[in-house]
């Protein structure tokens, strides 16, 4: 086959395994695909099927000896990038072929600002240096809908929100305007709106450049969107294969049959009127000083929460959406004391503003957080099992060594995850893996409020449905009481009896959220459903217009 008429990427046979002692693991088991020059090849399925382990290979970034592979090859434009050495294959990263990982937080450096972090990635692979460098930073930054890119030049990762961490990724994977684009979850961090605006920039480039794109997601709207080609996976194989029409209209393999009829179940728990309220905040602020100049002065502030009033009952759930940016897990992250605000917090009872650590330490089993980016969250130090067992050890000293295992056992079991892998890492995991990790630390605790931040966004469609599921059935059993921050907002209808729609900071719209879903009042809250409902196909929920 001639060089014109041959695949950009060809996938043959391809197996990946794990070392770990005398114990061999397969991850990917005889796969394979191809990609023709400006096609899109989506990778679907659960989590731990072999998604990322599969396009990580691409660009030989696995942690090799301990990954290895016991059969296949990757053949680029001809070339066998398995068989390139180190040198060779960083030639290609980058610059010929991008990525775009799941996890931002853990994939940009948090000692460099994002200007310089782009910046970076042009001048290594285009010699290109001072003012040209930033006209296209800025520009990339633009064209992924960062607000303000001059300001956020000089913005470290973690004065950014999650969603705009993930589109400065995409700014560095589109840098070098690259000939395959390989996007792990690339919109999992994003609101609808700007999903909608990424989707649609993606699109306008692969016109444009003819670029061809390997997308990993589970998000089975999006693949509808924006894919020509559909591998679905399980178990580390492709069980199924086809244009995107055909398996999404006909699916032949009983998985993904399983996989387009996931969809969590609309029964949230009923509003409780009369019951006490867990968690209160009154006019609560939190802004963030904007300091220029040698001396450092404060030029102005950026109001992540300005003068936001809400009140969650025991046994509810009370969901909070908004665009990235909005104030959503700052504002969770308040209510829990993790950063500094202005304004009464009122937590069982108790006004917690103005408590010391030693004051708060007792309250901490009774208030949790499952944060959106699962791999930053969690040790990579420490095995499982000692990372779900840590609060235990904290909170109830007084359980035996059988006692805490036990509780362990349960929590991992409760949350779809094999307990025999307690004895195992983080990065032995997928992302999906690790956000049910998340989970399970939170819950083991049995705590009274729970906040949620992003908790489903890893997870495949099978995966969310179960895990609605477990929520639901947890604060059932357990009466627990819920802040359910999110941009799914079929998760959010299936699971909230009040709803908050944030935007700068401030609440746009609040109340049952049956109501504001059937007929919200805002302009901005019917833009968000807007968007929202037109990537995912859920009639039911369909705010009427």
């Amino acid at each position: 086959m001639d060089a014109i008429n041959q695949p950009l990427l060809d996938v043959r046979d391809l197996s990946v395994a794990f070392r770990q002692g005398s114990h061999e693991s397969v991850a990917v088991d005889h796969v394979s695909f191809s990609i023709d020059r400006g096609q899109c090849v989506a990778l679907v399925g659960e989590s731990g099927s072999g998604k990322s382990v599969s396009a990580l290979s691409v660009l030989k970034l696995l942690p090799y000896p301990t990954a290895f592979h016991p059969s296949g090859r990757i053949r680029f434009k001809g070339q066998d990038l398995l068989a390139m050495n180190e040198n060779e294959i960083r030639g290609i990263r980058g610059n010929d072929i991008s990525i775009i990982f799941q996890e931002p937080m853990t994939s940009l450096n948090p000692l460099h600002t994002v200007g310089a972090q782009i910046g970076e990635v042009i001048e290594l692979h285009t010699g290109k240096r001072g003012a040209v460098v930033r006209a296209r930073t800025l520009e990339l930054l633009t064209q992924v809908g960062i607000p303000d890119p001059e300001t956020r030049l000089g913005s470290y990762p973690h004065q950014l929100s999650g969603g705009q961490r993930q589109r400065v990724m995409i700014a560095m994977a589109l840098a070098n305007e690259p000939d395959l684009l390989i996007a792990d979850e690339p919109t999992t961090a994003l609101d609808v709106t700007v999903q909608a605006q990424i989707l649609k920039l993606l699109g306008e480039i692969r016109a444009r450049l003819g670029m061809s794109m390997l997308f990993i997601t589970h998000d089975l709207g999006i693949v509808r969107r924006i894919a020509d080609t559909v591998c679905v996976m399980n178990h580390g194989k492709i069980v199924e294969q086809g244009p995107v029409e055909q398996v999404f209209t006909t699916p032949q393999h009983p998985y993904t049959q399983a996989l387009l009829a996931a969809e969590p179940k609309p029964d949230p728990a009923p509003p409780q009127p009369q019951a006490p309220v867990v968690m209160a905040a009154d006019d609560l602020k939190v802004w963030f000083p904007i300091k220029r100049g040698l001396m450092r002065k404060t030029v102005g502030h950026i109001k992540a929460v300005d003068g936001v009033s809400v009140a969650v009952r025991k046994g509810e759930t009370l969901g909070v959406v908004g665009e990235s940016g909005s104030g959503k897990t700052t504002l969770g992250l308040a209510l829990l004391r993790l950063i500094s605000s202005k304004g009464p917090i009122v937590f069982l009872g108790q006004d917690i503003q103005g408590f010391n650590f030693k004051q708060m330490r007792p309250l901490r089993r009774d208030m949790q957080i499952v944060f959106q980016d699962p791999f930053g969250s969690l040790s990579p130090r420490l095995s499982v099992g000692d990372i779900v067992a840590e609060g235990l050890g904290v909170h109830q000293p007084g359980l035996s060594e059988s006692e805490r295992e036990a509780r362990v056992v349960k929590a991992l079991g409760d949350v779809g995850l094999d307990p025999a892998t307690r004895f195992r890492y983080p990065h032995e995991f997928s992302g999906g893996q690790r956000q049910r990790i998340s989970i399970a630390r939170a819950a083991v605790l049995e705590p009274s409020f729970v906040v949620l931040d992003e908790p489903t966004s890893a997870l495949d469609m099978l995966f969310q449905a179960q895990m609605v599921d477990l929520l639901r059935d947890l604060q059932r059993k357990r009466d627990l009481t819920y802040m359910f921050i999110s941009h799914d907002l079929r998760v959010v209808a299936s699971l909230a009896s009040n709803l908050i729609v944030m935007r700068h900071g401030k609440v746009v719209e609040q109340g049952a959220a049956a109501e504001l879903f059937k007929n919200p009042q805002s302009d901005y809250t019917r833009a968000l459903f807007a968007a929202a409902f037109n990537i995912e196909t859920a009639p039911n929920l369909v705010p009427e217009m």
